[in-house]
């Protein structure tokens, strides 16, 4: 007779970081050596549950559906099972998700490149490889330590650097970035926690 592994519990699909992911924990009583296989599928094709290579067979209670998704504008959901020996649970399905329009940002990481007249500002995004192409922007805060007064750069791609002339500036200067996005409204992350530099500090 084969144990009969109750389903996996607090299924859900996240959007997350510029990721899709699926998260999900254990049954009840399961064994610490089970294994669990994810799939997916689309609204515009239901029933069709397909394959998520990343995700067959994982000990780990989470899987990335990001790159595996064959279009970022359609609603997907998936699914998942666990595995032991001969036995496995039955499948739990997640709720509808569309990356597009639901996918969370995260702040960029902030990169300073301080020249003698001019402090270069870069913004690096956590994506995964598959989103690569999609028109990420940034917008960038500047403000002297203390004053609330921020200057703003805003709507700059993401490989943009931007370059910020600082003959004028004395003192201890802060930025902070946020990400952006155009779905069908406009997406922010929130700001990157400030990063500060001295600026022609004499002494």
């Amino acid at each position: 007779g084969h144990v009969q592994l109750l389903p996996p519990q607090n299924v859900t699909l996240l959007s997350r970081d510029f990721a899709m992911i699926l998260t999900w924990a254990p049954g009840e009583g399961y064994p610490p050596d089970v294994t669990y296989t994810v799939r997916y599928e689309r609204q515009d094709r239901l029933d069709k549950w397909m394959k998520v290579p990343d995700c067959k067979n994982i000990p780990r209670s989470f899987c990335n559906l990001t790159c595996a998704l064959s279009s970022f504008y359609v609603k997907v959901r998936a699914r998942v099972k666990a595995v032991w020996g001969q036995s496995q649970s039955p499948w739990v399905k997640s709720q509808f998700k569309d990356y597009y329009s639901d996918v969370e940002l995260a702040p960029p990481v902030l990169t300073l490149n301080v020249r003698e007249n001019s402090i270069q500002v870069s913004a690096s995004f956590p994506l995964p490889a598959c989103v690569e192409n999609l028109t990420w922007k940034y917008d960038l805060n500047l403000w002297e330590a203390g004053s609330e007064d921020k200057k703003k750069y805003e709507g700059h791609f993401r490989k943009d650097t931007v370059t910020i002339n600082t003959t004028a500036l004395r003192g201890n200067y802060c930025f902070s970035a946020r990400a952006l996005y155009e779905s069908i409204n406009l997406k922010y992350s929130e700001f990157s926690q400030p990063v500060c530099v001295l600026l022609n500090h004499k002494g």
